[in-house]
């Protein structure tokens, strides 16, 4: 590949050519919005109080954000944006996007609702992974009080254990679907003061199912200042037990969360200083798995557009050819368009999340990503100058 096949993230015509005019309308009136941080908060709050009292919001939801950042509320809702994706080498992962349940009942039915995701994807070559999140298989209070047993601060109740054994179990279940259908899998990173059990089993199933080929993925989140040595040593272990790593490195997504728990707990923050030192540690992280893909492969959850350039440029550069199978880059439905889509076209691995589920439950997950997207307003900005391009271009 040389140098001019590099993907141009700002060719708008490849990227938005999956968007009818209407579609790409929407696209811009919602990212003007989310570049106002007082629209977001505004509308994040009336949500959640309307959502506690019971007042019915899928009339607005459902063809304005839903639209945007969802597939449907159901897999088969979601067939359609999956062949559209395919119709331009874009790749699905589903992502059922129901969290924050408690009861046994509901984390069996995650379970179940991600099972039929692998199931969904079992030979069809449109399917790139599986994701799920532990915290919807278990309480979060439940991996709070697992990490601080790991860490020896705390000792689980017989009760816990019991608990604690059938979180694994519903694990352990994702995972060897996966296994026995050729599938891959990701376990998605989340809040660090839960990330110590969800770490924990992550590296359990590598151990058990990446023997010969990477099935099972773990996620890194870059802002944390400790993941990079984390990285390094994960793959340490995994070397010594015989065993390949699968990796997947984000750059974040709780970020004032935990400053703000961090603060009010009293205990130092586990996220880096500045912006720059957190893209320094995913460069650095992307560089040490490409120098040792023998061992870890890599999955890059990144919006950034100079992040992705410098991997195909690191790839060009070590002789990795795009289409290897041990790099692969994942976007969200609904944003970063223009990386997702050039980079297709260019030959490489790339996939959509693609969230689902019914409208209600969906919305923590909504309002979350319109929350991101605030938070990064130098991003936001971009995809809606690019989108305001593409519409000049069709006018043209």
């Amino acid at each position: 590949m040389t140098q001019s096949n590099l993907p141009q993230f700002s060719n708008t015509n490849q990227a938005f050519q999956h968007l009818t005019n209407g579609e790409l309308s929407r696209a811009v009136a919602l990212f003007s919005l989310l570049g106002k941080p007082w629209v977001v908060s505004l509308g994040s709050a009336l949500t959640k109080l309307a959502l506690a009292l019971r007042i019915p919001v899928g009339w607005a939801v459902r063809p304005t954000v839903y639209a945007q950042f969802c597939g449907g509320e159901s897999i088969d809702d979601s067939k359609g944006t999956i062949a559209k994706l395919a119709e331009h080498g874009v790749r699905t992962i589903l992502d059922y996007s129901a969290e924050g349940q408690t009861d046994e009942s509901d984390l069996d039915h995650t379970c179940s609702e991600v099972l039929a995701t692998i199931q969904a994807a079992d030979g069809d070559a449109r399917h790139a992974f599986a994701v799920f999140k532990v915290s919807g298989l278990s309480s979060n209070a439940l991996l709070e009080k697992v990490g601080r047993s790991l860490r020896g601060e705390a000792e689980l109740t017989s009760e816990e254990h019991a608990a604690w054994e059938r979180v694994q179990a519903r694990v352990r279940t994702l995972c060897e679907a996966t296994h026995r259908a050729g599938g891959r899998i990701m376990v998605d990173a989340e809040e660090s003061w839960i990330q110590d059990a969800i770490d924990a089993i992550a590296e359990d199933m590598m151990s058990d199912y990446n023997r010969d080929k990477v099935f099972v993925f773990n996620t890194l989140q870059m802002y944390r200042h400790d993941r990079l040595s984390y990285l390094k040593d994960m793959a340490a272990r995994a070397d010594e037990g015989g065993y390949l790593t699968g990796v997947k490195l984000v750059r974040g997504a709780y970020m004032e969360k935990e400053r703000s728990r961090a603060e009010e707990m009293g205990y130092p923050s586990p996220i880096q200083p500045d912006k720059a030192s957190s893209d320094r540690d995913f460069d650095a992280a992307v560089d040490w798995v490409l120098d040792h893909l023998g061992q870890v492969h890599l999955v890059a959850g990144s919006h950034n557009e100079a992040s992705n350039l410098r991997l195909c440029e690191g790839m060009q550069a070590r002789g990795i050819e795009a289409r290897d199978a041990r790099v692969s880059f994942a976007q969200l439905l609904g944003m970063s368009d223009p990386i997702t889509f050039n980079l297709a076209a260019h030959g490489y691995n790339v996939a959509k999340y693609v969230p689902y589920g019914p409208i209600r439950e969906a919305i923590p997950y909504l309002i979350r990503r319109a929350q991101e997207n605030t938070s990064v307003a130098g991003q936001t900005l971009r995809e809606l100058e690019l989108l305001k391009q593409e519409q000049l271009r069709r006018k043209a």
